[in-house]
């Protein structure tokens, strides 16, 4: 049997999958997250669901592989096949924070209190945590991962109320004691600045109304550094 190591991202997941948890995860591509719960004895059940033929059948050929051919492989979009009942853990990773915020708005059910969420956006994470603090979820827990040279936060969230200043959104809804929430925000400091000054540089009144947003969001991003810091450093 061969042994399947998880990529650090996917093992911060795994690490935060409650013991007996019935999960759900959607854009499971080659579906090592699931197969891997079910090999290990983590998890009372696992779907594993994709949008396209070819990724899913990728997924049953790990589950193969690895002899964990009880993963229940879905062909359908998004949470579209998956009833409430059927999972107590919804996992989307993988994907941009528009297209997670997308896949939760067609699926209400998961801001019904008897869901966890566990999503780690690729890209536009501020999109998936204003569209959370909007409908219905609260962050209750967020860590950040270097893997491949990226570093990717991850997010738990659930049922509740909760809303986010514009730092919180950009920096990050429960950083202030990552080890790595410096890096987050000086990475996202600095994109700001760069897109600032080539508005600037472009010139003209519609250019200069989107230089002004983002240094609305710099100067945010700024505090929330030195709240870090001051979390942080004695």
């Amino acid at each position: 049997m061969w042994h399947l190591e998880l990529s650090p991202r996917l093992r911060l997941l795994a690490n935060w999958v409650r013991s007996g948890a019935r999960i759900a995860d959607v854009g499971t591509d080659h579906a090592y997250l699931p197969v891997w719960l079910v090999y290990n004895g983590r998890v009372a059940s696992a779907i594993a669901s994709d949008l396209r033929e070819g990724p899913l059948e990728r997924a049953r050929e790990t589950g193969r592989v690895y002899g964990a051919e009880e993963v229940d492989f879905r062909l359908c979009n998004g949470l579209s096949g998956i009833r409430p009942e059927e999972a107590d853990t919804i996992i989307i990773a993988g994907m941009g924070g528009e297209n997670i915020a997308a896949i939760l708005a067609g699926a209400s059910w998961t801001a019904d209190g008897a869901h966890t969420l566990l999503l780690q956006p690729q890209t536009k994470a501020e999109d998936l945590r204003l569209f959370l603090s909007e409908h219905g979820y609260q962050i209750t827990r967020e860590a950040l991962v270097w893997d491949r040279g990226i570093l990717y936060p991850c997010m738990e969230a659930m049922a509740g109320r909760e809303t986010l200043s514009l730092g919180q959104l950009y920096g990050g809804a429960k950083l202030l004691h990552d080890p790595l929430g410096e890096q987050y925000i000086i990475a996202k400091i600095i994109r700001f600045q760069s897109a600032v000054a080539g508005l600037n540089q472009a010139g003209g009144p519609k250019n200069q109304e989107k230089a002004d947003a983002l240094r609305e969001i710099l100067t945010a991003l700024l505090s929330m550094r030195e709240e870090w810091r001051h979390a942080n450093c004695s």
